[in-house]
């Protein structure tokens, strides 16, 4: 059976695809941000995951206004990233899992989730960025599975909805019969708003908020309506949607490994963290017992 071992939660703008394609990890900007990544690589180097559930929003790159799915899965065997207008050079994706991602959909299904299903399609930086982050200078060592969020076009679904969502696919997971070890990823924020009146706007008291309840409480997030969240978070903050999907995936108790939070860059309060499954934790911690007996 497969084994669900908790998840990285990241910011993905895309000047930091610039940092990485510029070697800027350590100037003085980047640095903060991008020391945050150490811990999570030695975590996943202990718990060496085979796939990565992704919950991002896409920027236009696969979905744009005229077509905006509330939720859509890839049901892909391979995926892209392609230029998007950033300057940068495409990122490697991995391949796709197309059967447990139609498990994951005859799932959703079942509990009465209407998606949209694609054969077909371009992952944007939301999803590329947090895999060169964590697997640097190679392609992820892993399938990913991307679930795309609409975070862009209002109505934009309830944090509520997103967190059930989340619960549904911890069902599917629950339910699969193979024996890969599977992380989620959810990515995005935290607070920014990069138009109008409000540009420039960040709120660490909403952020810090987030990610104390993300692991003990995340029912906690789903008490502002979207609209609420808007407001709390910026615009483009409502991307915390994606981290509230993630987390809901992991099932009800979880356990923080690591987080850092750096404002600003590129107009973005900047946050990564890493939850640990209650499941990867004894796992752990039985592995470290029998290696103290055996010394």
């Amino acid at each position: 059976m497969a084994k669900v071992i908790g998840g990285v939660f990241t910011s993905h703008v895309p000047a930091i695809g610039g940092a990485i394609h510029r070697g800027a990890q350590n100037e003085p900007y980047w640095k903060p941000f991008f020391d945050a990544w150490p811990p999570v690589r030695e975590w996943l180097g202990e718990q060496v995951p085979d796939v990565v559930i992704m919950f991002y929003n896409d920027h236009g790159l696969n979905f744009f206004l005229d077509k905006m799915p509330t939720f859509a899965i890839g049901a892909a065997a391979q995926y892209r990233n392609e230029d998007e207008g950033w300057g940068l050079p495409p990122f490697p994706v991995p391949p796709g899992h197309p059967e447990l991602s139609w498990a994951i959909i005859e799932k959703l299904v079942a509990e009465e989730f209407d998606i949209t299903t694609c054969q077909d399609m371009l992952v944007d930086h939301a999803a590329s960025i947090p895999l060169a982050l964590a697997w640097p200078d190679r392609e992820a060592p892993v399938k990913i599975v991307p679930i795309a969020i609409n975070t862009v076009q209002h109505p934009l679904p309830s944090a509520k909805r997103c967190l059930a969502l989340g619960r549904a696919v911890g069902k599917a997971l629950a339910e699969w019969q193979g024996d890969e070890t599977i992380m989620v990823m959810g990515t995005g924020g935290l607070s920014h708003q990069l138009d109008g009146e409000r540009a420039g706007f960040m709120n660490p008291e909403y952020d810090l908020f987030c990610m104390d309840n993300l692991s003990a409480d995340p029912d906690a997030l789903t008490r502002h309506s979207v609209h609420e969240i808007v407001e709390l978070s910026g615009t483009q903050g409502v991307e915390i949607l994606n981290w509230i999907a993630a987390r809901g995936a992991l099932g009800d108790k979880v356990h923080e490994v690591s987080r850092s939070y750096h404002i600003p860059i590129s107009n973005t309060a900047a946050a990564v963290m890493v939850l640990e499954t209650e499941a990867a934790r004894a796992a752990g911690n039985a592995g470290a017992e029998k290696t103290a007996e055996l010394a």
